[in-house]
């Protein structure tokens, strides 16, 4: 399916606020209610929508530390890699992750309440898995642009 530049409007409008009803998205887009409303429907049933979601504040929940984790591992095989990547699909802490080409083979980010929550991820749950070879860390001093929208 191909999308026009209304579609693309309505994806970059519904990025800045997922709660726009179908009447606040047809005035943005000159429509109707219902014509945004197919055109929304049509759109999450292509799959260009994938959820609707609130954004927390991280700070607010308590987690005061972010930080980006990269880890190399030591071997590649199938089952352990299986096992280290289900660890990290099941810590809340990893809100994010990445596998990678060059040193690091996966780049996770992470949320923790304090850097001693931090330092129990890398030491006692990232590090003793036997397909890990190195963890290294980096700490998020200030985000100053916060995840944007994906381009339209």
């Amino acid at each position: 399916m191909e999308i026009d530049e209304t579609d693309k409007r309505l994806l970059a409008a519904l990025q800045k606020d997922a709660h726009l009803t179908a009447e606040a998205l047809g005035e943005i887009l000159n429509l109707s209610a219902s014509q945004a409303g197919r055109r929304r429907q049509r759109l999450e049933q292509a799959g260009y929508i994938e959820r609707y979601s609130a954004r927390l504040d991280a700070k607010r929940l308590g987690l005061s530390v972010q930080a980006f984790v990269q880890v190399q591992m030591a071997t590649h095989e199938p089952e352990k890699v299986k096992g280290f990547t289900r660890i990290v699909q099941m810590r809340p802490e990893v809100v994010s992750a990445w596998t990678l080409t060059g040193e690091a083979d996966y780049l996770l980010r992470v949320y923790c309440g304090d850097l001693a929550g931090l330092n129990v991820l890398i030491h006692q749950v990232l590090l003793p898995h036997p397909a890990v070879a190195r963890v290294q860390s980096q700490i998020v001093m200030d985000q100053f642009k916060a995840d944007a929208p994906l381009p339209t």
